[in-house]
């Protein structure tokens, strides 16, 4: 199950970022001036005979060499490699990772001569900036409109491509790992919820009916409070990962949207078309409030707050902790996953429905789903193998459903292959592959796949891992009930363009950002521990002074709608 685990530390990385108050840049932006990067061809290579208005030949080439911006364990001798190689696309594909930090990387690479063919990086203003500035790329966008030749390629949504354009109508990189559909996007792996030990639950008294309220979660929390653990040791009544926001889940319970698609800051959108930014919400307070009041009751860890990962981690495996809210991936899905049955607290564990807080209608986003591209693939001026790149990349963007299963572990009937119906379960079929690719040794996985999902795309009409026919162990199972259950709670919906509001180059944010985050880091520890209501309200005050005279809020929420105007004055015009 190696390629769950990568989509699970996929996943939590994403949930950390949306559960965050900051996130990185995504979706749809150029990020440079074509007039920085002369015309591709000039230098020679694939493109020496390109001439105005026309598509360069792209030649016969069978191999080229795709660096990858991050790390990873490399054998280009690996299984599906040598089918791409002997069989389809017919391609001699050599990959090469990045170690240590991508943009360091970057810098070096570019400023030393360059890559060879075709990088693929995570979609980032910067990485796009600094690809267009260096002088080394090619413009792409005329493969776009060569359906007979390229359809994989002439798939990609329009909506996708028109947002990548420079002011001169040229497009910098082939974009990867996008919705086939983004009016009915993949949810993705939701992961944030509250979770609770169903053989606590059952020791109490209580059922799953009396945690439908806010008041049900207290009353089994003090309940909890009186149970022991298998050493004797009273429960945790509820506990979470600060380090990773998750407290951000019982915002989103009182009605507070934490999430962005790639924006400076969580934003609602009132029913009078105004925006009310996070901080600005009453039930950001009164979320703290109810906190507050569970932590001075001692029904909150009382090391929420400066807990670590693996400390958090073990406490939940060991059974110490009653309730769990945030990501699930935080708490470990490998404690559930690798259980057959009732031998381990991680097996009570379960997902209960968000609880109703009087006076909230609606809860709070989480997660933004965001179906433009994740990442790009640039090519090289001086290519020599442009024909074998546009090949390989047309044929890893055929618009199927089941598109990122191939571009994974090869075609269907190879190492795989349905067990009843096209788009329905599957399963491995070769043996030897399936030994090797469930080992955990990263060598003997890299000698499977390269797990290039990434330059592929997905679709919400099939989805590989929770259509995998495996049922032991039977702990496996539930890591997929869960994300499933959660996208459908509400907590998780597709973005909007008020949610990619980015930081303007020398802005206010640009500026001002990083303090916004240390006074919200702060002024969360104080106001979750206060030692009384005073001391709460004089929390709550010194927050509100905080943000104005330190990260300048007022200023910053004046940018932040000027440049919402600019950008939807562009994507109009």
């Amino acid at each position: 199950m190696t390629r769950l685990m990568g989509r699970k530390s996929m996943a939590a990385a994403l949930t950390a970022l949306v559960l965050g108050l900051t996130a990185c840049s995504s979706g749809g932006n150029s990020g440079g001036n074509a007039a920085d990067n002369a015309p591709a061809g000039q230098n020679g290579g694939a493109n020496a005979n390109q001439t105005a208005g026309a598509a360069p030949d792209a030649g016969d080439s069978k191999a080229f060499k795709l660096w990858l911006g991050w790390t990873a364990t490399i054998n280009n001798d690996s299984m599906v490699q040598k089918y791409w190689r002997e069989h389809e696309p017919g391609i001699d594909v050599q990959l090469e990772s990045t170690q240590g930090d991508a943009m360091t990387a970057l810098n070096l690479k570019l400023n030393t001569g360059g890559f060879d063919d075709a990088a693929l990086f995570g979609r980032s203003d910067i990485v796009n900036s600094s690809m267009i500035r260096s002088g080394s790329i090619m413009p792409v966008e005329q493969y776009f409109d060569m359906p007979d030749k390229y359809p994989g390629l002439a798939s990609i949504p329009k909506l996708y491509l028109d947002a990548m354009k420079d002011k001169d109508g040229h497009i910098w990189s082939i974009p990867t790992w996008f919705d086939q559909n983004p009016s009915d996007p993949w949810p993705g792996w939701a992961s944030g919820g509250w979770f609770v030990r169903k053989d606590v639950l059952d020791k109490t008294g209580m059922t799953m009916d009396d945690l439908k309220t806010i008041d049900g979660i207290e009353n089994f929390l003090r309940a909890a409070a009186k149970q022991k653990d298998a050493s004797g040791k009273a429960l945790i009544p509820l506990s979470f990962l600060s380090d990773a926001n998750d407290e951000n889940i019982i915002l989103s319970t009182f009605g507070v949207s934490t999430a962005t698609a790639g924006g400076v800051i969580p934003v609602q959108k009132k029913d009078d078309g105004s925006y009310e930014f996070i901080y600005d919400n009453p039930q950001y307070k009164a979320a703290y409030q109810w906190m507050n009041k569970m932590y001075r009751e001692g029904l909150i860890d009382a090391e929420a707050i400066t807990d670590k990962a693996e400390r958090y981690k073990e406490k939940t495996k060991s059974g110490r902790i009653a309730m769990n809210v945030g990501g699930f991936f935080n708490m470990d899905a490998h404690i559930w996953e690798i259980l057959d049955g009732p031998t381990e607290p991680a097996w009570y564990i379960d997902t209960i429905p968000y609880p109703q807080v009087p006076g909230v209608g609606k809860i709070g986003s989480n997660q933004i789903v965001n179906p433009y591209p994740g990442n790009d693939l640039y090519i090289s001026k001086n290519t020599k193998n442009l024909g074998a790149i546009l090949k390989f990349v047309d044929y890893m963007l055929t618009p199927k459903p089941e598109q990122q299963q191939v571009a994974n572990e090869g075609p269907a009937g190879v190492f795989w292959d349905w067990v009843d119906k096209p788009l329905g379960l599957w399963k491995f079929t070769d043996e030897n592959y399936q030994k090797l690719h469930d080992s955990g040794d990263a060598a003997k996985i890299a000698s499977t796949n390269p797990a290039l999902y990434a330059i592929s795309s997905y679709s919400n009409e099939w989805y590989p891992w929770w259509n995998y026919a495996l049922t032991e162990p039977k702990g496996r199972q539930k890591t997929i009930d869960f994300t499933q259950a959660i996208g459908k709670m509400g907590g998780v919906r597709v973005a909007e363009p008020y949610d990619m509001v980015k930081a303007k180059p020398g802005g206010l944010w640009e500026k001002y950002l990083p303090e916004l985050e240390n006074v919200r880091k702060e002024y969360k520890a104080k106001l979750l521990m206060a030692k009384d209501d005073k001391a709460f309200e004089a929390a709550w005050s010194d927050f509100q002074s905080a943000l104005e005279k330190r990260a300048h809020w007022s200023e910053l929420k004046q940018e932040w709608n000027a440049t919402l105007q600019e950008q939807t004055a562009a994507s109009n015009g």
